[in-house]
């Protein structure tokens, strides 16, 4: 009997699973296979990948300091698929993005429930892919209140849908 390689040791576990404790490459990897072995355009696989890269970007060391929370601001014990497809929503995606500039800028978590003391615990978050997937999308990244072009966010309702599709 031969050995499971890595790859196939990620599969058999669970996407929950894979969100509570894997890295960011080895959730991307999964998802990336799961992509793969669908019926599904290479058009997709070339928008799944970053956007999922870049929600990652930033769910991933919110985890490693327990402090996810939802698009609401209420705490979340643990990143599960659930809370990743929240954050899929375009609209929740740049809200975050500017929720943890303004975190960064405070060293303080901004706009979520949690007490005081537990925000000051939080630690400054590299923004790069998350912002340079906003912008390659024309999101405005210096104005919250500007809104951004309606056809993005109808393909991100399609790439969202997909991504529903391959981790559920």
């Amino acid at each position: 009997m031969g050995t499971i390689s890595e790859k196939e040791s990620l599969m058999i576990r669970t996407m929950n699973q894979l969100f509570q404790s894997a890295s960011s490459e080895e959730i991307l990897s999964v998802i990336k296979i799961t992509l793969d072995n669908s019926n599904e355009s290479p058009f997709w696989s070339e928008k799944v990948i970053p956007f999922s890269r870049a929600i990652l970007s930033v769910l991933i060391p919110l985890r490693e300091q327990n402090l996810l929370f939802n698009p609401e601001g209420e705490p979340q014990k643990e990143l599960s698929t659930e809370l990743f497809l929240c954050w899929c929503d375009l609209f929740s995606l740049r809200s975050l993005a500017f929720t943890l500039q303004k975190s960064n800028t405070t060293s303080i978590l901004k706009n979520t429930k949690y007490d005081m003391l537990t925000c000051k615990s939080y630690q400054e978050i590299n923004l790069e892919n998350l912002g340079a997937y906003l912008s390659s999308n024309m999101i405005d990244l210096e104005n919250e209140m500007v809104d951004f072009p309606i056809t993005q966010y109808n393909l991100h309702v399609g790439i969202s849908d997909l991504i529903k599709k391959l981790i559920k």
